[in-house]
């Protein structure tokens, strides 16, 4: 059964055992689930029904869900507890994980949390905490195993059964000097299948590179995709090494990453709560509606401009959205294409003029193959030749002027340190409506009067 459905299924099964009132029962289901799947049920529920759920969470495990929650969820559950609580939910959490709760929490709170870690728990946490939460040093875990170049596979192995268990994820062990500098890697599955008697200095990797803490997460992304890694080591400016990444963080951004381009595209927060009451949510989505009425005013405008053409060929208002239309989907297109290179990437000084002549042809192409088909439908339909000239111009000039704004767009915001994918299609539609509108508009006025 898929995630999803199963989780739909739980929620169904959680919901039918508490309208019955089968508390030990609904108890007993949750305490089956893995904690990101108490995390889904948590943000399925409204808030009356997510306050009886949390209450059935084992103290032990509340850390581990908590830290799955998106932020506004999270924070509601934890100001619905008491600092108590909250420092016994967080104990014994992984520093990676508890940085991702602390960061979120409120000052007061915070420090009770750090005066109830150990003193090698606290230097841990300010370890990741000193590096930034989109940065490779904010998403690497501590936990790693490191042997020294001139000791053999079998000492390594005799070390290996004396620690009892090694973390999750580990599919290999850093070789360092006594200063703890990064030399290399030795893969486990090299460790039980070659000669025990050989130095871990003649079976190390050193092509596996380590990753610096201050690289940014979307670039830690393509070094695991590109590298086809399941985990890289992490080193700061002295090449000393000071954690590592795992695959399954390297999961968790690339869904974050989807949500927040699903999410931006209609300028949301992929964070926000589903149930959050409904005067906050109106608050957050009011800002972008407001942007977006200030743009339709503004194309408005432009038709205002030719209010003289529009009351002696009337027609044009009938055919008049047609322009704007093709032009948003030309660019649209343009500007996905160019947002999507962004983020992987593909687009640098040496490939962006070719980039741009290859979308301003497809914009041209596509303007002048369509405006044929459009000039022909409108003459069929109508009976004037020139209405359909006037709007075939105007289409092939808007979708080529679309073509370019979808490959500019991205990388100006970019350059302005702003999320093409929040800001783009508010900017993008602008410019095919005010230029759609101009230039049909325009185009009318000059021939048809």
């Amino acid at each position: 059964m898929e995630a999803r459905e199963h989780t739909l299924a739980n929620l169904s099964l959680l919901r039918e055992r508490l309208g019955a009132g089968r508390l030990r029962s609904a108890k007993m289901l949750v305490g089956s689930l893995h904690p990101s799947e108490i995390a889904r049920l948590l943000e399925s529920l409204p808030l009356a029904e997510r306050a009886v759920l949390w209450e059935m969470i084992a103290t032990d495990s509340e850390g581990d869900v908590l830290v799955e929650l998106a932020d506004e969820v999270r924070d509601g559950l934890i100001e619905s507890m008491q600092t108590e609580e909250i420092v016994a939910a967080l104990d014994g959490m992984e520093p990676d994980d508890l940085a991702d709760v602390v960061a979120d929490l409120p000052e007061a709170l915070t420090r009770e949390v750090l005066r109830s870690l150990g003193e090698q728990e606290r230097k841990r946490l300010d370890t990741v905490l000193s590096y930034d939460e989109d940065s490779a040093g904010g998403l690497m875990n501590l936990d790693v195993i490191t042997v020294r170049p001139d000791v053999t596979i079998e000492v390594v192995l005799r070390y290996l059964r004396l620690r009892g268990d090694i973390p999750d994820g580990t599919d290999t062990v850093y070789v360092v000097n006594r200063d703890n500098e990064y030399f290399g890697s030795v893969f486990l599955s090299r460790l039980i299948t070659l000669d025990p008697n050989q130095s871990v200095a003649e079976i190390l990797s050193p092509d596996i590179q380590p990753i610096p803490a201050d690289t940014p997460s979307e670039e830690v992304v393509w070094e695991f995709e590109n590298r086809d890694l399941l985990s890289a080591p992490v080193v700061d400016d002295r090449n000393r090494l000071v954690g590592r990444i795992t695959i399954d963080d390297i999961v968790d951004i690339i869904r974050d990453e989807a949500e927040h381009s699903l999410m931006s595209a209609a300028g949301l927060d992929e964070e926000d709560d589903m149930f959050a009451p409904v005067v906050r949510s109106a608050q957050r989505r009011a800002l972008w509606l407001g942007i977006n009425l200030a743009t339709a005013f503004l194309a408005a405008s432009v038709v205002d401009i030719f209010q003289t053409t529009l009351d002696k060929v009337v027609l044009l208002a009938v055919l008049m959205p047609v322009v704007p239309s093709m032009g948003g989907v030309a660019g649209s297109q343009s500007l996905v294409v160019i947002t999507r290179a962004l983020a992987l990437g593909q687009i640098d000084r040496n490939n962006a003029k070719r980039i741009l002549r290859k979308e301003f042809l497809v914009g041209m192409l596509n303007g002048l193959g369509w405006s044929v088909v459009v000039a022909l439908a409108t003459y069929l339909w109508f009976g004037d030749w020139r209405i359909g000239a006037v709007i075939a111009g105007a289409m092939a000039v808007n979708m080529a002027v679309a073509a370019l704004a979808g490959f500019a767009i991205p990388l100006l915001l970019r350059r302005m340190r702003i999320d093409p994918a929040l800001a783009g299609g508010v900017v993008l539609t602008t410019i095919t409506d005010v230029v759609g509108y101009m230039a049909f508009l325009g185009l009318g006025a000059t021939f048809l009067l």
